[in-house]
């Protein structure tokens, strides 16, 4: 495999894996202080979009179909296959127990001097005036969903460079065939 693809696939999990971790951060007591940073998901995006696009297009030009992919995946020492399968484990995990706990509140704010949220409970749809440590709580829900995601996606991004990488060693280790010429 190459070095770039190492690298790529490399920065894709350690993106991922920070991205869980603060998103299980946000379950200690207490805000993260990345609570109110706007730029923070504009960056994520950025780099999100720019990491899972380019693994898309090398995954493209493989011409591989998903038994490949699966198979190219599982030639990659063990260590790597345990280190994303268990992020990714984790993100799942991460992602369904915040949305089970998530409740119908969401996209928290302070309006006038009062806590307001979105309530997207059926047949009762609109803004609903929240307290405090519930405010805190959608906050910190909204917080978990918006970093999990990505960091899924940059696992996802993972799995996918890295078996591309291993395809193309592969189809460079590959014997040739010469057809003798019959002089």
């Amino acid at each position: 495999m190459g070095w770039t693809f190492k690298l790529h696939g490399g920065v894709a999990a350690g993106l991922g894996a920070m991205l869980l971790l603060l998103a299980t951060l946000t379950w200690l007591p207490g805000a993260l202080p990345l609570t109110g940073v706007r730029w923070l998901a504009a960056a994520i995006l950025v780099s999100l979009f720019l990491t899972f696009e380019s693994a898309l297009v090398r995954l493209i030009l493989t011409g591989a179909d998903k038994h490949a992919i699966w198979l190219a995946f599982r030639c990659l020492p063990g260590k790597v296959q345990m280190t994303l399968g268990a992020l990714a484990l984790w993100g799942v995990v991460l992602l369904v127990f915040s949305m089970a706990t998530e409740g119908n509140l969401q996209s928290a704010e302070v309006r006038d001097g009062r806590y307001v949220a979105f309530d997207t409970t059926p047949h009762a749809r609109g803004t609903v005036e929240i307290s405090q440590s519930r405010y805190q709580d959608v906050l910190e829900s909204d917080q978990r969903t918006v970093l999990a995601i990505p960091g899924v996606l940059f696992l996802g991004a993972a799995y996918a460079v890295l078996a591309t990488g291993e395809l193309r060693r592969a189809d460079g280790a590959a014997p040739t065939s010469r057809m003798s010429s019959p002089l």
